[in-house]
């Protein structure tokens, strides 16, 4: 893959969005969410690969995954009008189809192109699947750790945002209660994954978040999560009990132990 290829690609994308652009400002919002998301992927996939001393190749390559990772996102806006995937589609099978459908990879060799559709099939699934050999594991990890950094930006954002003010798509239906599942909590000090299955409330959710912590993958993933206070910033919103704070007291060791 070449930088040449990486540029044409991005062209492709970006009128690929613009192709959904419309003139409801709520629908152009939540458009523009997904858009400003990608490039902010990008920057991160980049920046975890570069530091963790990758090829140049395989920098290109997370830079294409980072690009196309959400592309299913938009199709399923415009038809759904929801990003909820368990009321819609799932988007990582949606944008991996898309990119089969539309060809949009045929410059790339082929080795190159089912790396790459791989990685955007697998980005959100629960957890990374088996069978993956080394490059399109490391392809999976990195657009993971990359997504997940970005995610936390868009609902700390979201978070501070007047109610009135926040993208109507990226709610999430459950209720703003002010307690915490102990199922929740004790995924924070058992060091595992909370499931979206198992959330009852706002503050739930927040806590499946920084769960997600216990999945990253680079020291450079760990580095950017702690120098942009991720942890913190969720932690305003939450309650402020004992018990809660001394799970995000952990999650701040274990974060930081990365960097050791």
């Amino acid at each position: 893959m070449t930088n040449e290829d990486l540029i044409e690609l991005t062209k492709w994308f970006s009128d690929y969005c613009r192709s959904f652009y419309v003139f409801d400002k709520e629908d152009q919002k939540n458009i523009y969410l997904k858009e400003f998301h990608t490039f902010n992927v990008l920057e991160n996939i980049t920046r975890i690969a570069q530091e963790e001393q990758l090829s140049r190749n395989y920098i290109l390559l997370a830079g294409a995954t980072a690009l196309f990772h959400d592309v299913g996102r938009f199709s399923q806006y415009a038809k759904y009008k929801t990003f909820r995937d368990s009321i819609s589609v799932n988007h990582g099978k949606l944008g991996a189809e898309i990119l089969a459908e539309k060809n949009v990879l045929k410059s790339l060799p082929l080795n190159e192109q089912e790396l790459i559709v791989n990685a955007v099939k697998f980005h959100n699934a629960f957890a990374v699947p088996a069978l993956q050999g080394p490059e399109a594991l490391l392809l999976i990890k990195l657009i993971r750790d990359a997504d997940k950094l970005d995610i936390y930006r868009v609902f700390t954002e979201y978070f501070e945002t007047k109610e009135e003010d926040r993208p109507s798509a990226v709610g999430l239906g459950l209720p703003d209660l002010p307690e915490c599942s102990k199922e929740i909590i004790s995924c924070l000090y058992d060091k595992k994954l909370a499931t979206l299955s198992s959330l009852k409330s706002l503050n739930d959710f927040k806590l499946m978040q920084l769960s997600w912590i216990f999945d990253l993958n680079f020291r450079t993933s760990f580095r950017l999560l702690l120098e942009r206070d991720y942890i913190n910033k969720i932690a305003a919103t939450l309650p402020k009990t004992e018990e809660i704070v001394k799970a995000l007291q952990g999650l701040e060791e274990f974060a930081a132990n990365k960097l050791i």
